[in-house]
């Protein structure tokens, strides 16, 4: 089936395609983010998550931005930069800064200068807050220094009295008392480390310039437009397939006759009716031909089917008929057209509308109604047939009409007109 779409409608999802690739290159103005880089800023020293994340709130604050913004001087504010850039922390107490940008030299002059600024106001703020705080720091180093000269004095003083006597009670408590000395020392010294690794908390690095984009970033204009295409494509081509799984014309002779309330005399193949396009859509994109019609592998002149008609035309009764096709059933009406031919006449062709069919009053004592398949609802034929009796006649029968295309034609054979009939079983 979806072969059978890509055949018959491949005007209209080329158009499709074509649409949505507009549609798409469109939306780029809006959709495409232009250039895009990254700035990395390293917080030296320990650093606890909370505290990364609020330096990640800080690198995008109004401060940092209107700074920026001032020392670019390209004529934007802070507050056109805040759409542009976005922060996040990454491993190793590193904190990176995206921006986007029109232009790749815009884009990465904009990066760097927002990653310094960061780092100035950053430093600024732990200068300006941290005065207390290093003084504290300092008077505890400095205490912390003396405790470890104090214990190693003692050390000293042990290690004397140790070495001089002989081994007793008194030189193994002395040894004891020596090792809780030296875990002491110890403890002094881890304390001391990391009051000297705190007093560098506010040490920040911009590890290097901002990468210079060679592309934009996706997605692209061109990204967008084959986007574009490929989705307007897929919904035109699963369109026809979901329009073609909810039909509800019938396309089986056991339904069709129970809906007419008469039995099937014949079922004729036929090539496909081509009436003329009646609008511009119509003969450019030939979307007014079914495309969902069967192809058959045969030559268009392999079989005459005249004997078929003759034996169909024998087989109705000899009185009086009326032979009925809907009005926009061109395959029917040709069929109708060529049955009422051979029978002669007594035979006469009636089109009727298939919503709101009528049959005026006649001097005929029958009807045939000749349908092509899959043209006609279930609820038409009953329309159809509900119209007969309001006309005080009976439907003798029913012929169907098959449209096929032929797969092969032969060279220097003209095509065959657009009713002529194929093959059929009478």
């Amino acid at each position: 089936m979806i072969g059978q779409v890509l055949r018959g409608r491949w005007r209209t999802l080329v158009v499709l395609a074509l649409l949505g690739a507009l549609l798409g290159a469109g939306s780029s103005v809006i959709l495409s983010p232009g250039y895009r880089t990254s700035s990395s800023v390293l917080l030296q020293g320990p650093r606890q998550a909370d505290e990364l994340l609020t330096q990640a709130e800080v690198a995008t604050s109004s401060v940092v931005l209107d700074r920026a913004a001032a020392a670019l001087g390209d004529g934007e504010t802070g507050a056109d930069l805040r759409d542009k850039v976005a922060t996040s922390v990454a491993q190793g107490n590193v904190i990176t800064i995206g921006v986007t940008g029109d232009t790749a030299e815009q884009t990465q002059r904009t990066a760097d200068q927002i990653a310094n600024e960061f780092v100035k106001y950053s430093t600024q703020i732990i200068a300006g807050s941290g005065d207390a705080a290093v003084q504290l720091a300092q008077e505890r180093r400095e205490t912390l220094r003396q405790q470890v000269a104090q214990t190693n004095q003692r050390i000293s003083e042990l290690s004397t009295k140790v070495n001089e006597g002989k081994t007793t009670v008194e030189s193994v408590q002395l040894r004891t008392e020596l090792q809780g000395l030296r875990t002491s020392i110890e403890s002094a010294m881890s304390s001391l480390n990391a009051a000297d690794t705190a007093s560098g908390l506010g040490n920040m690095v911009v590890m290097g310039s901002a990468e210079l984009p060679s592309a934009g970033a996706a997605p692209t204009l061109p990204q967008l437009a084959l986007g574009g295409a490929a989705l307007f494509f897929i919904i035109g081509l699963f369109g026809h397939l979901f329009t073609a799984r909810t039909d509800r014309r019938l396309k089986d002779e056991e339904e069709i006759a129970a809906a007419i309330g008469a039995p099937v005399l014949a079922t004729f193949d036929a090539v496909e009716a081509r009436p003329a396009a009646k609008t511009l859509r119509a003969k450019l994109l030939r979307d007014d031909r079914p495309w969902n019609i069967p192809r058959v592998d045969v030559y268009a002149d392999e079989i005459d089917v005249d004997v078929h008609y003759e034996r169909l035309a024998s087989r109705l009764p000899d009185r009086r008929l009326l032979i009925v096709a809907a009005d926009d059933d061109h395959a029917g009406q040709a069929a109708a057209e060529r049955l009422a031919a051979l029978t002669g006449r007594w035979c006469t062709v009636v089109t009727v509308s298939p919503v709101r069919p009528v049959i005026e009053d006649t001097d005929a004592e029958g009807i045939v109604v000749v349908a092509g398949l899959g043209s006609r609802s279930a609820w038409e034929l009953v329309g159809m047939a509900e119209a007969v009796a309001d006309a005080g006649l009976a439907v003798a029968g029913a012929v169907l009409i098959r449209p096929v295309r032929p797969t092969r034609t032969r060279s220097g054979t003209a095509t065959p007109s657009d009713h002529e009939a194929l093959a059929g079983t009478a």
